[in-house]
């Protein structure tokens, strides 16, 4: 239940949050969701690497699908070297994933801490 909740919440914020504010913000999200939600840090790290993964992967997709690609197949081309837009989508899905893991799993560490 906590994972699902966790999960939500996480997503729910980083969306809300980057509406407003810079990109980085998702980290605060999943920071603030992992300090309030006890989980175990690798099961907060899990839970906002997947929230965010999904959430990151899901919008990047939206964006790109709605003008066919076009500045996504630009883009792969000078990052990537290659014509390929769905791995640039990856790519900044796994970006977003990664921010926000390791950010809960920084969250869940300063809670355990306290609790000593």
């Amino acid at each position: 239940m906590k994972f699902t909740i966790s999960f939500i919440l996480t997503a729910l914020l980083s969306f809300g949050f980057c509406l407003f504010m810079p990109w980085w913000t998702i980290a605060i999200a999943a920071f603030i969701v992992a300090v309030l939600i006890p989980q175990k840090p690798g099961k907060a790290f899990l839970t906002a690497f997947i929230a965010l993964f999904i959430l990151w992967g899901g919008l990047s997709f939206w964006i790109s699908n709605n003008n066919d690609h076009i500045l996504a197949h630009k883009v792969s081309q000078v990052i990537l070297q290659m014509d390929n837009p769905y791995v640039l989508i990856l790519a900044t899905a796994l970006v977003g994933a990664l921010v926000g893991g390791f950010a809960a799993l920084s969250g869940s560490y300063l809670r355990s801490s306290k609790q000593k």
